[in-house]
């Protein structure tokens, strides 16, 4: 738990610093506004890249996603946390050099902008270094805390990642004034193929999801004892 945590507390803090010096000699021309913004742009890739491939090695590993354990999912959570710590600091460094001038920053004015644009993210960042890591690790998945959260990612996990792709279209459709159905045929081809990739391994990821959440609620009542 202390490994993963220390080396992610070493990494991605010093990765921004050594992006932004490296931005820094390499465009001189840059102002240091343009180097913080590409530097957490660059972290925050490399954190995706991180994620995903872990997600890769845990379900190649793993017989059934739904019931076996791999370490890699235990230990990825500890390493995650001081990114999500990292990211609310990137993003605050991000607001504060956006404002301007030295002589023209509030330091309060800024710290409120900050919170009013990126308040969704925020929230996703505590909740999960708040609620979600901790109800994980505690591993008692009969406790009532343990299956609201269950609800609460599966509802989330719907909304955010699956319904979003009909919500683009069904907007898409009311700028253009056509109904949802008509959208797919008025779109270049293209676009609904990727949609299509981007979509495939959502369904396929909340299916996993259910599976799971159907298992945890079917328990039989002496689980819940032990």
């Amino acid at each position: 738990m202390l490994l993963p945590l220390a080396w992610g507390s070493l990494f991605f803090p010093g990765l921004f610093g050594l992006c932004t010096w490296g931005l820094r000699r390499a465009r001189p021309a840059w102002t240091y506004n343009d180097c913080v913004m590409i530097s957490t742009r660059l972290v925050s890739s490399v954190q995706a890249v991180l994620a995903t491939g872990s997600g890769i090695i845990i379900i190649r590993s793993c017989s059934n996603v739904v019931t076996d354990r791999h370490w890699l999912a235990r230990e990825y959570v500890w390493f995650l946390i001081p990114y999500m710590v990292y990211d609310s600091y990137a993003m605050y460094l991000c607001e504060w050099y956006r404002a301007g001038d030295q002589s023209s920053r509030q330091p309060l004015t800024i710290f409120r902008n900050f919170l009013s644009k990126n308040r969704l993210m925020i929230t996703h960042h505590v909740v999960i270094l708040c609620v979600l890591v901790p109800v994980a690790q505690l591993k008692q998945q009969h406790t009532l805390l343990y299956k609201v959260n269950g609800i609460l990612t599966l509802t989330t996990f719907f909304f955010c990642r699956i319904l979003l792709f009909p919500f683009m279209y069904w907007s898409y459709g009311q700028q253009q004034g056509l109904s949802l159905l008509q959208v797919p045929s008025r779109i270049p081809f293209y676009c609904n193929v990727a949609n299509a990739f981007l979509v495939a391994p959502q369904i396929y990821w909340f299916s996993l999801l259910c599976k799971k959440a159907a298992r945890l609620f079917s328990a039989p009542s002496a689980k819940k004892d032990g």
